[in-house]
């Protein structure tokens, strides 16, 4: 069994990378992202993403116990499932607005898939450099601290997606 919670929590073996783990992880977070929109429901996205967030706190803390270290740059399963997050603002501005999920397509086709990595590159900015609260979250004990940093980064990433979406709206 500690062969396979590491195995997850390494993202497959992407942390492992010899250049840039957290981002090499992270982009197992847009198929992850690319699943949780397929079903076409926003309580099954919402939900999911409660529900990977928790099982991020359990899996990384784990892996972190297994492992010896604390916060183990080969842990990306925090990275993988906090991506999906940092789309939530975006799918929910345009769930209430017409009324239905988009399919995953939206978000790379046309000038969208543009955005997408804006997105992408926001987040690994914001988990990089760590503004506040980013930095001191990761003090917290086990896979908290291991995780919440990730999803604190998607907020901001949100913040600033929600920005740019009432921008493009008024103007």
């Amino acid at each position: 069994m500690a062969w396979l919670i590491i195995l997850i929590a390494q993202g497959l073996r992407t942390g492992r990378s010899p250049v840039m783990p957290g981002t090499v992880g992270s982009l197992l977070g847009l198929p992850v992202f690319i699943l949780l929109l397929m079903p076409g429901s926003f309580q099954f996205f919402v939900g999911s993403l409660l529900v990977l967030g928790i099982t991020s706190v359990w899996l990384c803390g784990r892996a972190e116990m297994l492992l010896g270290k604390r916060d183990p740059g080969s842990v990306v399963f925090d990275e993988i499932i906090a991506l999906p997050l940092c789309f939530a603002g975006w799918v929910s501005s345009l769930y209430f607005a017409n009324g239905s999920m988009p399919e995953w397509v939206y978000f790379f086709k046309g000038t969208n898939w543009f955005l997408s990595v804006v997105v992408f590159l926001l987040f690994r900015f914001f988990d990089i450099v760590k503004p506040w609260p980013i930095g001191s979250s990761q003090s917290l004990p086990g896979g908290w601290g291991v995780t919440i940093d990730d999803l604190l980064a998607a907020l901001y990433v949100n913040l600033f997606s929600v920005i740019f979406i009432k921008m493009t709206l008024l103007t």
